[in-house]
């Protein structure tokens, strides 16, 4: 269990990354903006202090198209092609070791490991832990350990961070976004940030194939949970026909969240001998999280997932009755 004598400020974080020389930052399987954006922005300031900093991805599969623009993007490694044993393991928007796959031996060989993260959780898997389930994004309590370093942010870290900021907080419109994230905000711009240039990247660059995935899971759209819910789903066959990846999926959950009179929305994505199921809440008394642990999964208040090993039928008859019995 993680405690106040392991759960660190962003100073004594700071003091123990110092302490070390090269580092493997890793985030969570399927990386989103504010895994990709902390990790990436951490790393540039490591390696202006003339530390060895890589970025490891849990699978050797594309990222997102839309985050593709971030500076040191192209230098990241996947976990199972990476070479060496570093003094330090990172993770990022990330402290459950089943999210790291490859890269949980990679943390076992280094010799000290660290997590800055802000979803909440109990599994012990750092000396030193930076925890805060009331920060917005993981890029938030990056931002501040890169200031604590004494690092003086340049536009490349400033850009990754904000970025997660960004995503992590729907374009400042959900739940999470508070007066701390609109001043963080601010500072990164101040430092360099274009966020004309990240919505554009991020929000206005998405695929055809993900487009037409889209008008497939619009298709069979229905409301759940007396009309509260707004469900879908995509099949590996629509994967194929629309010649889609992984990460075309990822903005389909924010078109079931937009109808109106919903209160959540739920998707799910078949995958190879699984589905993986996305939550995402629209109000604020809306706790997807709670839903998500229904199903075996976590997350926040506003945004949760989980995973079932179970064929798609089963995965939506045991979805759909589940959250309308909630």
């Amino acid at each position: 269990m993680r405690d106040e004598r392991t759960n660190a400020t962003a100073a004594q974080m700071a003091a123990a990354l110092a302490d070390c020389g090269s580092f493997a930052i890793c985030g969570h399987v399927n990386p989103d903006g504010d895994c990709l954006g902390s990790a990436l922005a951490l790393a540039h300031a490591l390696r202006a202090l003339g530390k060895q900093a890589d970025v490891l991805l849990v699978e050797d599969v594309p990222v997102e198209p839309g985050l593709r623009f971030l500076p040191g993007f192209e230098k990241a490694v996947p976990a199972c092609r990476y070479e060496g044993t570093p003094d330090a393991f990172v993770y990022v928007d990330v402290s459950v070791r089943k999210r790291i796959g490859a890269a949980a031996d990679i943390a076992d060989a280094a010799a000290h490991r660290f997590a800055i993260d802000h979803h909440a959780g109990t599994e012990e898997v750092a000396e030193l832990n930076l925890i805060d389930p009331d920060a917005a994004a993981c890029a938030l309590l990056v931002w501040d350990v890169v200031r604590e370093l004494g690092v003086d942010p340049t536009s490349d870290i400033a850009l990754c961070a904000y970025t997660g900021l960004m995503t992590d907080t729907g374009r400042f419109q959900y739940q999470n976004t508070d007066e701390r994230a609109f001043a963080t905000a601010a500072q990164m711009v101040a430092a360099g940030a274009a966020p004309a240039f990240a919505a554009r990247e991020f929000f206005q660059s998405r695929t055809m194939a993900s487009l037409q995935l889209e008008q497939r899971m619009v298709a069979r759209m229905e409301q759940i949970a007396q009309g509260d819910i707004a469900f879908s789903y995509v099949t590996l066959e629509d994967f194929a026909e629309c010649g889609a990846v992984n990460s075309d999926a990822e903005a389909l959950i924010d078109t079931l969240r937009s109808v109106r009179g919903v209160r959540a929305a739920c998707l799910l994505k078949e995958r190879d001998g699984f589905v993986r199921g996305s939550l995402r809440a629209k109000d604020d008394d809306t706790d997807v999280a709670a839903m998500a642990r229904v199903l075996g999964g976590g997350g926040h208040r506003a945004a949760a997932g989980f995973t079932l090993e179970t064929g798609l039928d089963e995965a939506i008859s045991q979805v759909k009755r589940l959250l309308s019995e909630l």
